[in-house]
Parts: structure tokens; sequence; C-alpha cells
């Protein structure tokens, strides 16, 4: 039996209609379907399992219900699997998330066919260091945040493949993907990369002196930012996950060995651009 997966959003009373019809059309087309707890809410199943344990059922493809966030949790969860994920958008801007609700049987009928292209996204992975020893470890698939928690600058100091490259006094620095480039980077003053160009991207967030700007380095290289003086801080990994980071800690970032595959429509990356930022409309 070919088998497949829906995740969702919790606290989103339309998926009380969603799921249920979601999944009678998966079984209508012979597929066993697993869900998630946050799905099981919004209609008994009997196959629920949690979302870190999906994988284990090797399903065909995930249905991912709700916004960028709920996408974001699911690719942390499973994305090592390089399971295809096919995200619809109930939520606000959703650049990730870019099929429609309207669109969803119609895009499943293509997945079902073979006919929806697959795109291939890199991640981060991110290791916090405290006195020599890794206490942490994370994956993002947008971005890693080292943020200050009060009203003060952080020094940090940013080295790239071992090499001294600046000292920043700023609220916080941004590593982010080419996927997370339309996220806080972008809100930050960064630069939007196209999906698909292999580098990484560190945003200072409220730097001190107007000098320091947004870098863009290639995705084989290898970040280190210690704190260095001011307030401590906390890093953050895709909005959703994170820790307390003290003075002298060091978040050391890289390439992932593993890709996100996201189930996409035959949608140009300018055409979702042109639509979530509204460029040219008056």
């Amino acid at each position: 039996m070919k088998i497949a997966a829906i995740v969702s959003k919790p606290a989103k009373p339309e998926l009380a209609a969603i799921v249920p019809e979601a999944l009678r059309w998966l079984v209508d087309h012979d597929y066993r379907v697993y869900v998630d707890n946050q799905t099981a809410v919004y209609y008994p199943h009997e196959f629920v399992v949690p979302r870190s344990e999906i994988a284990q059922y090797a399903p065909e493809f995930v249905l991912v219900l709700g916004g960028d966030g709920t996408l974001l949790s699911a690719a942390r969860a499973m994305g090592a699997a390089e399971i295809p994920l096919l995200a619809v958008n109930l939520g606000s801007l959703g650049f990730l998330t870019e099929v429609r609700l309207e669109d969803l049987y119609s895009t499943l009928c293509a997945v079902v066919e073979g006919q929806c292209p697959i795109e291939s996204r890199s991640l981060l992975d991110c290791r916090l260091i405290r006195a020599g020893q890794e206490i942490a470890h994370y994956h993002a698939l947008n971005d890693a945040v080292i943020k200050s928690t009060v009203a003060r600058l952080i020094g940090f100091a940013l080295c790239i493949n071992e090499v001294p490259v600046v000292e920043y006094q700023a609220d916080g620095v941004i590593v982010a993907t080419p996927t997370g480039s339309t996220a806080y980077s972008l809100a930050a003053g960064g630069p939007v990369l196209v999906p698909s160009v292999e580098a990484i991207l560190l945003t200072p967030i409220c730097p001190h002196s107007l000098t320091h700007r947004p870098l863009v380095v290639g995705d084989n290289d290898r970040i280190s930012v210690r704190l260095d003086s001011g307030a401590d801080g906390v890093l953050s990994v895709d909005g959703q996950v994170g820790m307390p980071v003290a003075q002298g800690d060091v978040i050391e970032c890289r390439k992932a060995d593993y890709r996100v595959n996201l189930l996409r429509m035959q949608r140009p990356f300018f055409d979702i651009l042109r639509s979530k930022l509204q460029w040219g409309q008056r």
C-alpha cells in the first residue's frame, strides 16, 4: 500500500473541514495515511504518530497544512529523511507554502501522477559551543538568529573558515539560507537570494555602525559567531526553537549534510516575490 502523511498547524479552526476531506481523498487514492497529533485533533484517525516519528513510516510525501511556520517545523522533524513536503498555505504571507487551498486537489493529482516538480533547499547545521563543548545542535531551513534579550547591544566576533572578519556591536546577527533570505533577514535589510543560489547570508540586526552591511558567503564556508561583550542573548532557530547564550559562547554554522525536498507548483520565484511583496502594485 502507498503511504502518505499529514501534519497540521494547531488551533486552525478551518482545518476541521479540510482535514477529513483530504484524508478521504488520499484513502480513495489507495494511500494509508499517517497523521501527527495536531492533525488528529481535527479528525480522529487510527494511524496517529508524533511528528518526529512520521519519517519512520517512509511516506511518499507529507501534506503540510498551515503556514510557513508549520512547514519549518515539518522540515526540521523529517527533513533528514528527504521526504517530499507539499505545503498548503493557510497563513498570511506564505513564501514557502505557495500552494493555495483552492489548488490543493489539482496539486495532489499532479503529485500522485508524478507531475509535480521537487525543489531541493539547503539547510544550516548549527551548533552551540560553550567552554569547548557542544551543548546544542540544530538544523534550520530559514535561519539561526543570535539576539540580545534586553535593550542593550551585544559584541559579536565573526569568523569565516577560522579567519577573523569583523566585530559587530549590534542587537543581533542573522545567519540565513537563501530560503531564509525572505524571512527575518529581509526585514533587517538583507538582500533577497534566489533559492537555488549556493550561499549563506549574514545580516547584522541594527548594527551600531552603519558600515556593517549584510554579507553573502559561499555555502561551503564555515561560520562562527562568538559573543564577546555586552548583554547575554538567545539563539533562535527558524523562530521556533532555541536556548539562551552567554558571553564566550560560540555559534558555529555550516551547510547541512542533507537538503529538504519541497513539492512545488511550476511558478517562477519572481512571480512569488511580486505577489507576496506586492511589487509593482500601487
